[in-house]
């Protein structure tokens, strides 16, 4: 019964993240985003010095086995911590909850987002030359290096570039961390070429944009997820107007659908939390593969481009002709 109590939390908290409406409350399944997830652990930590000598027990049980506290009945929690059955509602409604089935909800969405950092993996074993790094942080780019070769179709890349080579100009769309970095690579690696490109990731700035499309123009919209709402609604603005639209994000997600090509690749994040993520070096070949097509797509034009930049950058720093292009 326990463990079947604990499930039904757990899937509760799913749903809550997803987006599922609930009936009886009259919610709306198309606006998930509007919903905000109670981040408990925090209002514990936060909450700890303010708490009684008895609730401090109950607080130092959950925090030391978070998976045990969503899964337990009232009196297992009081018996771990030593206190009574009433010490273990107060300590709920002293964190902001209503009670203790309101607790546990909130503690199963914490469970749910953040498994991965409640429960800390051990240290990585060292390579050879005795440093622990190299093989976590290596390996992943390789695999994600060889993910995209193995994923990415080439004819796809070469009509990408023809697009990008033949579009009036380019907006590039971006939204969030890693996306946005991803953005402004993509703008960094298509100027050269002599290509007109702007990158974007304010999510107002890329609708207005996206409305000042024409049939001639290109997006490029960046997403790891695919998921990301302001990012797929862009690109269905810029189609309206007839814009051509290219994807780089996760297969079968709902950016893939509403592009009119998309490059895509599945990387499996590494479960380790405190390595940086290896899908970055799966998008940054990918814009790599694409800038490369469009810039053999606009030869010679882009090499005179190209020519200019360097003879700019060698009269500004000195240095030799095959440093990396203003880098």
């Amino acid at each position: 019964m326990r463990d079947e109590v604990g499930q039904a939390m757990t899937d509760s908290a799913l749903d809550q993240i997803a987006g599922k409406a609930d009936p009886q409350r009259g919610e709306d399944k198309n606006e998930p985003y509007s919903q905000h997830i109670p981040d408990i652990l925090s209002q514990i930590r936060d909450s700890y010095s303010e708490l009684r000598p008895a609730e401090r027990r109950v607080a130092d049980v959950v925090l030391a086995d978070v998976t045990f506290s969503v899964d337990a009945s009232n009196a297992e929690i009081a018996r771990r911590a030593d206190v009574s059955e009433p010490t273990v509602t107060r300590f709920c409604r002293a964190i902001g909850c209503d009670g203790v089935r309101d607790f546990k909800l909130k503690l199963a969405q914490s469970v749910v987002v953040g498994r991965l950092y409640l429960s800390p993996l051990p240290p990585p074993e060292p390579s050879e030359d005795g440093s622990p790094l190299w093989n976590v942080v290596f390996g992943e780019a390789r695999k994600a290096l060889s993910l995209v070769e193995r994923s990415v179709e080439p004819a796809d890349i070469v009509r990408c570039g023809e697009l990008i080579a033949g579009a009036h100009q380019v907006v590039v769309f971006g939204l969030g961390g890693s996306s946005t970095a991803l953005a402004q690579e993509t703008q960094n690696r298509l100027f050269r070429y002599g290509v007109v490109v702007s990158a974007h990731s304010d999510p107002y700035v890329m609708k207005m944009n996206a409305s000042t499309l024409k049939p001639n123009d290109v997006v490029i919209a960046i997403s790891s997820t695919g998921r990301t709402r302001e990012v797929v609604e862009s690109v269905t603005l810029a189609k309206h107007y007839r814009a051509k639209t290219i994807a780089i994000t996760a297969p079968d997600s709902d950016l893939a659908a509403e592009a009119d090509i998309a490059l895509t690749v599945d990387v499996p994040e590494f479960p380790d939390p405190l390595k940086p993520t290896a899908s970055r070096y799966a998008f940054l070949a990918i814009i790599d593969l694409v800038s490369t097509a469009v810039g053999y797509r606009l030869d010679p034009a882009s090499r005179e481009t190209l020519r200019r930049i360097k003879y700019t950058v060698l009269n500004h720093r000195k240095g030799k002709v095959l440093e990396p292009l203003g880098d």
